[in-house]
C-alpha cells in the first residue's frame, strides 16, 4: 500500500458561489488538528498547524499556484513577480495599492494600507534577539549590511529598527528593495515561506508586545473570531471583510483533467469562498476518526493508519465512503 496518509472530504461541502459576491457567512468548513496551535505569530511559528492558520490571516509577498505543475509562484501581495539583477544579489518589489490589514484598535479607528515598509519592517523583525526567529539563518549573513546591525542587537539585546540598513529599504510608497552579499536565486521561495516574509504591522505587534501571539493582524483572508477561540481547543477564524477584491485563478497543465475541472469550476469566483472555518483540537486518531465519519468534520488529514485496511483497501476508498460522497486524494 502507498502512503496511509490521505486527504479525505466530503463533496457536499465545497463551497462553490456565484463570481464577485463576497464570502457566504453560512457556508462554514469544519476540520481537525491533531496538535494545538502554539502562536499566531508568523514568525515565531515552528509548527505546521499554526503555520496553516496563520497563512490564512497573513500574506507573503508570492505564493504558490498549486495547480500548476510543477508548483510555481506567482504574485501575491506585488504587482508583479520581483525584478531581479543580472547577478542575484538585488530584488526590487512593487506592492499593490489599496491593500488593507484587518481591523484592530492598533490602528485607532482608520484603516491600514499595506506599504513598502511593512515588508522592510517584517524582514528586519527577523534579526531581533527577542524574538528568535526559526527563519534567521535565511537572512543572517546574507543581506547586505546588516552584521554589525545585528552584532549591536545581540550586544545590547534591543534592535534597531529605525537604523539605516543598505539591504532592506523603500524606494517610495510602493516599493521596496532587498540587496544581498552575494548571489541568491533561491530567495524567491522564502518569500514564499509565511515564517519568513507573512508581513505584520509595527503598530500591532508594538501594541501587544510579548502577547501578538495571541493578537493575529494581517491582509489574508480570514481572521480570528477571538470571542470564540479557546486555547488548544478550537479556534474560529471568519472571512476578512477587509480583504482585497481577489478572484480565483490558476495553471494547471492542459493533460492534468483533476487540474482542469477544478479550475473550470473555481475561474473567477470571488476569495474567499468559504466565510467561516472552525477548527477543533482533537489529539487521539480514533475519535477524530470517527468524528470525521459521523460528520462533525468536514475534511480529513493523515487519516488513523489503524483504519486505512477498511478506509482504503488496495488504495481505494472503501464503497460504504463512497456512498457518503467522501472524497480520498492521495
Amino acid at each position: 500500500m502507498k502512503s496511509t496518509r490521505f486527504l479525505l472530504t466530503f463533496v457536499a461541502c465545497l463551497p462553490f458561489v456565484a463570481a464577485a459576491q463576497s464570502a457566504d457567512p453560512n457556508k462554514v468548513l469544519r476540520y481537525a488538528f491533531e496538535i494545538a496551535e502554539t502562536t499566531f505569530d508568523p514568525q515565531k511559528a515552528t509548527d505546521v498547524y499554526s503555520s496553516i492558520v496563520n497563512k490564512g490571516m497573513f500574506d507573503a509577498p508570492v505564493r504558490y499556484d498549486h495547480l500548476a505543475r510543477p508548483l510555481k509562484l506567482v504574485p501575491n501581495l506585488l504587482v508583479a513577480m520581483p525584478e531581479i539583477s543580472s547577478d542575484y544579489r538585488v530584488y526590487t518589489m512593487k506592492v499593490k495599492p489599496g491593500i488593507y490589514f484587518a481591523d484592530d484598535a492598533a490602528f485607532n479607528g482608520k484603516k491600514r494600507e499595506l506599504v513598502a515598509e511593512d515588508f522592510v519592517y517584517t524582514l528586519k523583525r527577523l534579526f531581533d534577539p527577542q524574538l528568535a526567529a526559526n527563519q534567521l539563518g535565511e537572512v543572517e549573513g546574507h543581506i547586505a549590511g546588516t552584521d554589525e546591525w545585528l552584532a549591536r542587537a545581540r550586544k545590547t539585546g534591543k534592535l534597531e529598527f529605525d537604523a539605516p540598513v543598505e539591504g532592506l529599504k523603500a524606494l517610495d510608497r510602493y516599493t521596496f528593495q532587498i540587496k544581498f552579499n552575494e548571489p541568491k536565486p533561491t530567495f524567491l521561495y522564502v518569500l514564499a515561506d509565511c515564517r519568513a516574509a507573512c508581513i505584520l504591522a509595527r503598530e500591532v505587534v508594538e501594541k501587544y508586545g510579548a502577547d501578538i501571539g495571541s493578537h493575529p493582524v494581517g491582509t489574508g483572508a480570514y481572521r480570528l473570531v477571538a470571542k470564540e477561540w479557546k486555547r488548544s481547543s478550537k479556534m474560529v477564524f471568519e472571512a476578512n471583510p477587509n480583504f482585497r477584491e481577489e478572484y480565483f485563478d490558476a495553471d494547471p497543465a492542459a493533460d492534468d483533467a483533476e487540474g482542469q475541472a477544478i479550475l473550470k469550476r473555481l475561474k473567477g469566483k470571488r476569495m474567499p469562498m468559504i466565510g467561516r472555518v472552525e477548527v477543533s483540537i482533537i489529539e487521539e486518531r480514533q475519535p477524530r476518526w470517527i468524528s470525521f465519519l459521523n460528520r462533525e468534520f468536514d475534511l480529513l488529514w493523515r487519516m488513523p493508519e489503524d483504519v486505512a485496511t477498511q478506509a482504503v483497501p488496495n488504495t481505494t476508498l472503501a464503497p460504504n465512503l463512497k456512498k457518503q460522497g467522501i472524497q480520498a486524494s492521495f
